[in-house]
């Protein structure tokens, strides 16, 4: 005779199981499919910033003393003012979001498998906030000021007619931050700047 009392009950649990299961599966999907939905929104947020072009326009880069550095296309500049140096890079943001620039390193320029970028904590920070859209030009700048301790050793890299910025830059929201190292050279009397590496600092690196 059969044990209906036994059977609704492995019922119940062979039901539950397979419940359980599809909950499971659903689940999965759908945390698949979020994480999917923000990879494309955090795309679509995601600045590259690179070099202008050398048929690019020349941007005007002011300063707070005043005075103000007119930043060729493909290039930079280089000013000194009364022991004062100042230094511009032209930018264009050729990614789909709104770039955020950070600050910049200055030192000499380095090369070769192994390369790394220059540590956060010495990024010297902008003093005011420089955003750059989406296909649109911009510009890094910095002043190294007479009792800047980094000053002469910056004057002797222009000098000697080479250097590099480690650019530091981010998405609107505030992520998604990139080191972007960017050779600026001196071409007679014009700097020419190139772009070196990139480098993901809040998600993987492709490489």
């Amino acid at each position: 005779m059969a044990d209906w009392v036994t059977i609704s009950a492995l019922a119940t649990a062979g039901g539950t199981l397979v419940l359980a299961g599809t909950t499971y599966a659903s689940v999965r999907s759908a945390n698949r499919a979020a994480r999917v939905a923000e990879q494309s929104l955090l795309a679509g947020l995601r600045p590259l910033i690179v070099p202008s072009a050398d048929d690019d326009p020349a941007v005007r880069a002011p300063f707070a003393e005043g005075n103000t550095l007119m930043v060729p296309g493909g290039g930079g500049a280089v000013d000194i003012v009364d022991g004062r140096l100042f230094l511009a890079v032209s930018l264009r943001n050729v990614g789909p979001g709104i770039g955020v620039l950070h600050g910049g390193f200055v030192g000499p320029v380095v090369r070769g498998e192994g390369a790394e970028p220059a540590p956060l904590d010495s990024i010297r920070r902008l003093a005011r906030d420089l955003y750059i859209p989406p296909g649109e030009m911009g510009f890094w700048q910095v002043a190294f000021r007479q009792d800047d301790p980094r000053r002469d050793e910056v004057l002797a890299l222009v000098e000697e007619g080479r250097f590099m910025v480690d650019l530091l830059y981010g998405d609107y929201e505030g992520g998604q931050r990139v080191v972007t190292r960017i050779s600026v050279s001196r071409r007679e009397d014009t700097w020419t700047a190139t772009v070196v590496h990139h480098w993901q600092i809040d998600r993987p690196d492709p490489r």
